[in-house]
């Protein structure tokens, strides 16, 4: 994808403020961010939607979790608690249409985002 942020983002065309980074995922802080603790976890292989994960992908997925668990541990949050969330389609949320989880943390989190 040309015009892809998170593929701009994982070829180093954009910076970021890496978190945490292994040859599948990449986490960022959010630029703008709803909780003490955001970080976008993305694929580095452009999936566009949750819909789009198929049977080739479980690794990855497996290796998102993985990293999340890494990344609130990275942040101090994993004893606390947080929220991770993976917004699909335009209904549900999704906003960058390349997959990837919003980690929150840092605070009380009340039942809804924003």
């Amino acid at each position: 994808m040309t015009d892809c942020i998170f593929c701009k983002i994982v070829k180093g065309e954009i910076p970021a403020s890496k978190v945490y980074e292994d040859d599948a995922i990449l986490a960022f802080d959010d630029i703008h961010p709803m909780a003490p603790v955001h970080v976008i976890l993305i694929t580095k292989e452009h999936i566009a939607t949750l819909m789009d994960v198929d049977k080739n992908h479980t690794d990855v997925m497996g290796r998102l979790i993985a990293a999340a668990q890494k990344v609130a541990q990275i942040k101090k949050v994993a004893a606390g608690g947080f929220r991770a969330v993976v917004n699909c389609n335009s209904d549900g949320g999704q906003v960058v249409f390349h997959l990837h989880m919003h980690l929150l943390g840092g605070r009380k989190l009340e039942d809804q985002l924003g």
